[in-house]
């Protein structure tokens, strides 16, 4: 693989890695001078942009439409339905914020505000439907959009984080750099795949998802995104199934 590959794989990866090292610095140079009114703010405007930019990218779903006629906001529909049903059983939102607060509970018990803030900013910037998305569609198209606003989110948080957990928040973008980049060259390596109608169908449930994610961000509701990632790995059987 050449450096132009790579780099077109994973630009958007490296993007998020440098908005968090710097956030992380803009955040020990402030302390606690950011002020929760003008955090709520930033992420209330980030917010908004999300929004905007899932409704867009969820138009895909009307891009496809299967041999027998059937909408891909059909297929959307069974897909979350189906994949929120299993995310709920298999408890995977209670369970990540388990094992959240057990980490957190561990670390703050036994060592110092770095560990503290390495592990919370990690478990935040890794893990989420923009990380997984956004990698994907880096690896797959070239597209860094997703994880440039990502970028943005993250390196705004990383400002409030680091003005109150120190220089262990600027630390998660290694895990984060081998987690995203490894996701985008993964989807990278699957090549002519990145115009099936299935991976056109997945942006678009995606972009569902980030509404979700930017309607939680303004605290308009609380949806459950995590418990709806299972339904983006069920497009592409959902899709063999009604396209035989």
């Amino acid at each position: 693989m050449s450096f132009y590959e790579f780099w077109y794989k994973t630009s958007g990866t490296w993007l998020n890695v440098g908005a968090i090292i710097f956030g992380t610095a803009c955040g020990l140079f402030l302390g606690h001078r950011l002020s929760l009114k003008l955090q709520t703010v930033i992420t209330q405007a980030v917010g908004l942009v999300i929004i905007f930019l899932g409704q867009n990218i969820a138009t895909n779903l009307l891009k496809v439409k299967t041999k027998l006629g059937i909408d891909g906001i059909v297929i959307a529909l069974i897909c979350l339905v189906v994949g929120g049903l299993w995310g709920e059983w298999a408890q995977l939102e209670a369970k990540i914020q388990q094992t959240a607060d057990l980490l957190k509970q561990k670390i703050v018990g036994s060592s110092t505000h770095f560990s503290q803030g390495l592990v919370s900013a990690t478990l935040l910037f890794c893990i989420g439907p923009m990380a997984i998305l956004g990698s994907l569609d880096n690896g797959l198209r070239g597209d860094h959009t997703i994880l440039g606003l990502k970028s943005l989110l993250d390196g705004i948080t990383s400002v409030a984080f680091a003005s109150s957990l120190g220089i262990g928040v600027g630390f998660s973008a290694l895990p984060l750099l081998l987690y995203q980049g490894s996701l985008s060259l993964l989807a990278g390596s699957l090549g002519g795949l990145a115009q099936s109608p299935s991976i056109t169908l997945i942006s678009g449930l995606g972009g569902l998802l980030l509404l979700g994610l930017g309607l939680n961000l303004l605290e308009i509701g609380k949806l459950p995104i995590t418990a709806f990632l299972p339904s983006l790995v069920l497009v592409p059987l959902v899709w063999w199934l009604l396209n035989p």
